[in-house]
């Protein structure tokens, strides 16, 4: 009976978890609209959602540190316990990317109302997209307990860290080229970072649930990989 009641608390664990997933993945994209649509309600809703994010962090938290200390778990079930802790604060840094994002929107809303990105080079709206697909993925990744769609995941980050890299370049030189537009391309460098960290936490989550289900540690492999050349 203990060892069913404790898996009873492991799946309640990761539904609370997956709760505040879809929360922070519904925090990320309405930044994104909110942004690319200079939408100060949805900035607002972005806002009310994070501090339901950070509520839901602190209730995952207090669980599974509770599990850890009370049942002493070993093998997969201390790997799974481990990961939703990282998994959380990730999540929580999703939500505060995505507030960082409409902050950017009031900023350029009080410089100029009538400013907005498609003035500008680069993709940020492209950059919300593979951002939010890696968050989902990664989310998915977790329900599933699947490490091979947790790759996917890895596999993306390539192609947003491009994006960014390009866009940064493109406003940059923008910036140079008309001085005027100055606020506003900084205010889009912003997000793209944002975005481009967005990213990363989703690489995270990938990697955490890779570790949770195979035992294997897959951080920084690539820069090793780099370093060995």
């Amino acid at each position: 009976m203990p060892r069913i009641h404790f898996q009873q608390q492991l799946a309640t664990l990761k539904d609370k978890l997956l709760a505040m997933a879809a929360l922070s993945q519904q925090a990320l994209e309405l930044s994104v609209e909110a942004y690319l649509q200079r939408d100060t309600g949805l900035c607002d809703h972005v806002q009310d959602i994070e501090a339901a994010i950070n509520a839901a962090e602190r209730a995952v938290g207090e669980m599974a540190y509770e599990l850890l200390a009370k049942e002493q778990p070993m093998a997969m079930d201390l790997r799974f316990i481990m990961a939703v802790i990282k998994i959380n604060g990730d999540l929580e840094r999703v939500g505060d990317q995505a507030v960082a994002i409409v902050k950017r929107c009031g900023e350029l809303q009080k410089f100029d109302p009538n400013a907005g990105p498609e003035n500008l080079p680069g993709d940020i709206a492209q950059m919300g997209v593979i951002a939010v697909k890696m968050i989902r993925r990664a989310i998915r990744s977790l329900l599933e307990g699947d490490p091979v769609l947790a790759e996917k995941v890895l596999d993306m980050d390539d192609e947003i860290d491009r994006l960014n890299h390009e866009t940064q370049a493109a406003l940059r030189d923008e910036m140079m080229r008309r001085p005027e537009v100055t606020e506003n391309a900084l205010n889009s460098i912003i997000v793209a970072r944002n975005l481009e960290r967005s990213a990363d936490h989703a690489t995270n989550i990938a990697e955490d649930v890779i570790f949770w289900v195979r035992g294997s540690d897959v951080r920084h492999k690539a820069a090793t990989a780099t370093v060995l050349q």
